[in-house]
């Protein structure tokens, strides 16, 4: 992730603690929901994806059902979408898999100001009407401006405006860990 003028002033997850927070998620998911019958997760592109289908991974491990995953790209239904460029790069949704009457848990790498939830809440309820929907992420940074919060943190890592948490994940930035940069 190219960010310029910026250090890196801490680690707060190395690749443990990402496997572990993820271990923890799963466990709790599986209790609240009382197994996965009916639960599906969806991750928001982009590094929300590799996280939830690791937590399919380790859910198939602790309960040995298997739970299905799609993916959700939400730059269309994002409020600053103006904001974003002429032409905003667009991946593609992908879920191949009925939402009514489901339990969704959307799952994405960092949780800031609500503003990518509430495009993914848009984007589910245009795919069909779950039971309940749930949120699950890496790293809540605190600093909300919607009210909107998540049902599983791996980790709050309390922030000031200045700095940027960033998550490397092995699939997409060949690394693994969670690390605060701060602006200069």
């Amino acid at each position: 992730m190219g960010h310029l003028n910026c250090r890196e002033k801490a680690t707060i997850l190395d690749r443990d603690g990402i496997r572990r927070a993820l271990t923890r998620i799963a466990h709790e998911i599986i209790e609240k929901n009382q197994g996965v019958d009916r639960v599906v997760l969806i991750g928001i592109r982009r590094r929300g994806v590799p996280l939830a289908l690791r937590l399919a991974e380790k859910i198939e491990q602790i309960e040995g059902a298997e739970v299905p995953v799609g993916f959700l790209d939400i730059t269309l239904y994002r409020d600053d979408l103006t904001r974003l460029g002429p032409q905003p790069q667009l991946s593609r949704t992908e879920v191949p898999f009925p939402v009514t009457d489901q339990t969704v848990i959307l799952v994405d790498d960092v949780l800031y100001t609500g503003r990518t939830v509430r495009a993914a809440l848009d984007a589910i309820m245009d795919l069909g009407r779950p039971r309940a929907i749930q949120l699950a992420a890496l790293i809540d940074r605190g600093h909300r401006e919607l009210p909107i919060r998540a049902d599983y943190v791996g980790k709050n890592v309390p922030t000031s405006s200045r700095e940027i948490i960033s998550v490397q994940l092995e699939d997409i930035d060949g690394q693994e860990r969670v690390v605060i940069l701060e602006t200069g």
